[in-house]
């Protein structure tokens, strides 16, 4: 004989690792009330690493949301309760006690069984995600904040998205054109109703800010400068473009500046290690995986391509598209932030000539490239517009000496300045 139970089960912040403690719960997909299955993801959060989305370990329907959108929660924490149906046994007299069932302990991504599982059981059907909630708009974190940016209301928007996804697109759509002033108008730029503003420092933000003081004040960094003639570079990125098997890529001078530091790591390994401060070790990494800095709605982060020493110019220029779009999305893995052996980055999409740039924690090396522009420049013997750039180069000095880092830097000078000899397919 058995009678139906409901009792509310809690599900906390599971374990998100790689040494974090907390996350920011971004979105909430679900209210008091809605029914949810096992599997269903019901909110997304942010770690300093990426966003993710959290799927309820049961079935039932939604007691309570025990955090709000923009908390910050501890792992642990009891993020929301589920009113759970479950059948209740009547207990035949007098068995001996039989040992609770083992809880699953919750993880990042899917969940663990429990300590002493021995059978799985079945997969469920694939359930499709809960209905937007009337007047909420369902939105990737980085349309939402493309919508706050701009003045949206995400509420008045027509999604075109997949599920009724509001898209980038959309949004822009959506813009209200501010009308025009008259010719003598003149218009005053907008006074603050405060005259400070205060944003908490988390996500993203909290976790660059701690590696970036950390590498600066643990690794001595050294920076070098060299300006170069890339004129030839930039015609043949030019040629490139029109290419066929690079059809769908983005080929920027970047890509063939990428293929230069990969040449130049190959001749010159050592630039491509690491400082083992606990083990007072070198390691000297036989791979290259490649961090590209990105700036993207959530703050900096450097996802890296793995092997990329391995890849042919076509792979290489598809790699660095998809990481682009990818981080620009806000839609980049733990996985593609972790295990980076040496980084490029681009200020001169600013404008900036040049910088010193920091070191990315664990790395030697980070390359940084400056603006590309028209300079007078000594040619075969005289005074003639060329494409230059500034490239700096910061490197970890209690292992890169000052003639590698030199040497290093040369060498991607050189493939810069006559890209033909040294930048093949392969």
């Amino acid at each position: 004989m058995t009678d139906t139970a409901v009792r509310v089960r809690e599900f906390r912040m599971p374990d998100v690792g790689e040494g974090l403690t907390e996350a920011e719960v971004l979105t909430w997909h679900v209210r008091p009330g809605d029914t949810v299955t096992d599997g269903q993801v019901v909110c997304e959060i942010e770690t300093a690493k990426a966003v993710v989305e959290l799927p309820v370990p049961f079935d039932g329907v939604v007691h309570e949301l025990r955090c709000g959108e923009g908390e910050t929660v501890d792992v642990g924490q009891v993020i929301i309760s589920v009113s759970v149906a479950e059948a209740a046994a009547v207990p035949p007299p007098r068995t001996a006690p039989q040992p609770p069932p083992p809880e699953r302990l919750p993880v990042l991504v899917g969940y663990g069984v429990g300590r002493s599982s021995t059978k799985r059981r079945p997969r469920k059907p694939v359930v499709p995600g809960p209905a937007p909630v009337p007047g909420r708009a369902l939105a990737k974190p980085p349309v939402r904040k493309l919508a706050k940016d701009l003045g949206v209301d995400l509420a008045t928007v027509v999604p075109s998205g997949p599920g009724g996804v509001v898209t980038r697109d959309d949004v822009h759509a959506a813009v209200v054109p501010l009308p025009v002033p008259a010719p003598d108008a003149t218009a005053a730029p907008p006074v603050p109703a405060e005259r400070e503003t205060r944003t908490p420092v988390k996500g993203v933000r909290k976790a660059t800010a701690a590696a970036v003081t950390a590498s600066a004040f643990t690794a001595p960094h050294v920076t070098e400068f060299v300006t170069v003639d890339v004129t030839r570079t930039m015609r043949l990125v030019a040629e490139l473009g029109q290419d066929p098997q690079l059809a769908g890529c983005r080929v920027t001078p970047m890509l063939l500046v990428a293929k230069a530091l990969l040449v130049a790591v190959g001749r010159n390994p050592g630039i491509n290690a690491t400082w083992d401060g606990a083990a007072q070790e070198i390691v000297r990494k036989h791979y290259v995986n490649l961090g590209i800095a990105a700036a993207t709605p959530r703050g900096l982060i450097v996802p890296n391509i793995k092997d990329a020493h391995t890849m042919p110019l076509p792979q290489l220029a598809s790699a660095i598209t998809e990481l682009v779009s990818t981080a620009r999305e806000g839609g980049t893995s733990p996985a593609a932030l972790r295990g980076g052996s040496i980084t490029l980055t681009n200020i001169g999409v600013f404008g900036i000539d040049a910088g010193t740039p920091i070191l990315n924690p664990g790395e030697s090396a980070i390359l940084a490239v400056g603006a590309i522009g028209p300079r007078p420049w000594i040619h075969k013997g005289r005074i003639k517009p060329r494409q230059v750039v500034t490239l700096a180069l910061s490197f970890d000095h209690r292992l890169v000496d000052g003639e590698l880092g030199s040497m290093f830097l040369a060498d991607v000078a050189a493939v810069l300045e006559r890209p033909r000899r040294l930048l093949t397919w392969g």
